[in-house]
């Protein structure tokens, strides 16, 4: 048995795997916990996975290996991945972004090691998800290749030459933190002001337009003049993203996920491919921007993909 999980920073979600393909039990989610001492999202974690245990009828003690699809960036304490994600700890931008904390970390790998005692695997959650998707989804057979998961943060997973790149501390891909508009209206978590994350994250969007992503999107599906301006402002600003992504790693195909995206594709993929088409062909024909294969689950197999 094998502990599957999920940290956003929204929520948190556990399942478990018996070994049998891609089969998950005992799946629960709850938010992402902000409150306490710096370990109180891996003690969450903990807690989750002994509660599926008891509700499939398994002993916890069976359960020694997980693996965890977690958003970042990480920072590393003795070798030990600690996150130091903007939408869960609060020291990094201060009390001006209204998180409930201080934390500049979230100790998380140390803990869950003296837990699972055969083995612990933190990734980002955009790089576990670009493995699942590789695996299982729709970037199999691509060599040249980026998972984009644009939710309540943005993040990318990134693939060259079939090697997934990680970087000195596992934050290749941070491209949320990239600066892609001269707009500088949005204090980011991270403490960036008009980064890309700051400016199109669904958490952005109700701090910045005073309604959240999925009334926005609502409001110009239905013909809302104004709401489909800020959509396609919105889409601009991810479309040089996603450019930028293109020709600096010459890619063939963009799995996009996460739930602004997912919830929102036929308002958002048009216009987002109408952003890169026609930019430099040499570099952007061919590339395909594409939703992801495994849909709303690929959180769930992002964690799973780290264990197989």
């Amino acid at each position: 048995m094998k502990a599957c999980i999920d940290i956003g920073g929204t929520k948190v979600a556990v399942s478990l795997n018996t070994g049998a393909g891609l089969d998950l039990v005992g799946r629960r989610s709850e938010p992402t916990a902000k409150t306490g001492s710096n370990d109180a999202v891996a003690q969450q974690v903990i807690r989750m996975v002994d509660e599926a245990c008891a509700e499939v009828g398994v002993d916890p003690s069976r359960v020694q290996r997980c693996g965890v699809s977690s958003a970042g960036p990480f920072v590393l304490n003795a070798g030990l991945v600690e996150l130091a994600s903007p939408n869960i700890c609060g020291g990094m931008a201060g009390p001006a972004r209204g998180l409930p904390n201080d934390w500049m970390t979230a100790t998380m790998e140390a803990p869950l090691r003296r837990r699972f005692t055969e083995g612990v695997r933190v990734e980002n959650d955009a790089v576990s998800a670009l493995e699942a998707e590789r695996r299982w989804g729709a970037l199999q057979g691509f060599e040249h290749c980026a998972y984009v998961t644009w939710s309540t943060g943005v993040g990318m997973g990134l693939c060259v030459d079939g090697r997934v790149l990680r970087g000195k501390n596992g934050n290749a891909g941070h491209g949320g933190h990239m600066f892609v508009s001269d707009n500088d209206d949005a204090l980011c978590g991270c403490g960036n002001v008009g980064d890309l994350e700051a400016l199109v994250a669904g958490n952005a969007v109700a701090r910045r337009f005073g309604a959240d992503a999925a009334t926005l999107m609502q409001r110009a599906s239905g013909g809302d003049v104004a709401a489909v301006d800020v959509v396609d402002e919105l889409c601009r600003v991810m479309g040089r993203a996603l450019y930028n992504a293109t020709v600096l790693l010459d890619l063939q195909r963009i799995s996009l996920g996460g739930s602004v995206f997912l919830h929102n594709q036929q308002l958002l993929l048009p216009r987002l491919r109408a952003q890169v088409a026609g930019k430099l062909p040499a570099l952007t024909s061919g590339l395909e921007l594409v939703p992801a294969g495994l849909g709303e689950k690929v959180g769930d197999y992002a964690a799973l993909a780290l264990l197989v």
